[in-house]
């Protein structure tokens, strides 16, 4: 599978009929998913790997893992409704591919999430409605798994790039997107508003360990 036909096949799966204005529910567009997986697989960061994606929405992170050959995907969203379109849009994307692939799903605030993985994708809140939600994010991905990719608005990358040292870790920007952001909440004037989004590889830092020895 290339990453055109990745991209269409992502493009296919539904999306949120109502998206919650708290949670900041935009879901991430196809081919800009493609994208991601794509350069984290050639980074060895998808194929055969057990996955998070942490705030999974309708699930479009976790399922193009799973298309590039991921050896299992937790789902994991605080909206339940949010977790069933995932799951419905996996069971489609099974039948459609004649693949069954290896998942879960769980129900959970990020606050409380207790599992471990290789690798977390995730495109979590901005912090724009919740303050802070995406530096939750941020910790509770670094303590799930060494390596995690994770969306931000391009104005925070300083912000970003500090927590992820703080912690252990070293965050290397991956791209930079035009995010576009359609009119799913009613205050909203344009049908579609960009956004200048990043994706940060963030990668555990074991240097300090090995110089200490």
């Amino acid at each position: 599978m290339n990453k055109k036909e990745l991209a269409v096949i992502l493009s296919r799966i539904k999306i949120f009929k109502y998206a919650s204005i708290k949670l900041e529910q935009y879901p991430t567009e196809s081919e800009i998913a493609a994208d991601v997986l794509w350069k984290a697989n050639m980074d060895g960061d998808v194929e055969g790997k057990t996955i998070v994606d942490l705030g999974a929405g309708h699930g479009v992170l976790g399922i193009g893992s799973l298309l590039m050959g991921a050896k299992k995907v937790s789902f994991i969203d605080i909206d339940k409704e949010a977790l069933k379109i995932a799951k419905e849009n996996l069971k489609e994307v099974s039948k459609n591919v004649n693949k069954k692939f290896h998942s879960s799903f769980l129900n959970k605030n990020v606050k409380d999430v207790r599992v471990k993985a290789d690798v977390v994708i995730q495109n979590p809140p901005f912090g724009v409605k919740n303050t802070h939600a995406d530096k939750m994010f941020l910790l509770k991905a670094m303590s799930i798994a060494p390596v995690v990719y994770s969306f931000h608005k391009m104005a925070t990358q300083n912000f970003v790039e500090k927590v992820a040292v703080d912690h252990g870790f070293k965050a290397n920007l991956v791209a930079k997107y035009r995010f576009p952001l359609k009119r799913t909440m009613w205050y909203h004037m344009k049908k579609v508003y960009y956004v200048d989004v990043g994706v940060w590889r963030i990668v555990k830092n074991l240097s300090s360990k090995s110089n200490k020895k």
